[in-house]
């Protein structure tokens, strides 16, 4: 019976391994997440803030003429943006594979107090 539990406990112990190797996957996984949206955040809000401020440049104007120079510059300047943004997307996932990552969850410590009642 001895010799039942230590396996029981060795078993135990193996899973628990198991689990924590999986959570650290999933935490650099879930930062990797992350951060590629903050990156694609600031790369989609570059790009409306130039489309707000000089899209006026190449629309339409009245008389249903676009400025088709403006217009092609844009769409470099857009893919160049979108070209950088990518490569540190892919650049910061490298650097991430050369760290353990940990996610400490949100603590909620309760107190806990018990009502004193008068008889």
């Amino acid at each position: 019976m001895d010799e039942g539990y230590k396996t029981l406990i060795q078993i135990k112990r193996e899973g628990e391994a198991r689990q924590k190797a999986k959570y650290k996957v999933d935490s650099k996984d879930r930062l990797k997440k992350i951060a590629t949206k903050k990156i694609q955040t600031t790369m989609i809000g570059a790009l409306d803030s130039i489309e707000q401020h000089l899209g006026f440049l190449w629309e339409e104007d009245e008389n249903g003429k676009a400025n088709k120079d403006l217009h092609d510059i844009y769409e470099i300047v857009r893919q160049e943006i979108l070209d950088r943004g990518n490569d540190q997307i892919r650049n910061l996932n490298t650097e991430l594979d050369q760290y353990d990552v940990e996610w400490l969850r949100y603590n909620l410590k309760l107190k806990v107090q018990q009502n004193k009642q008068e008889i």
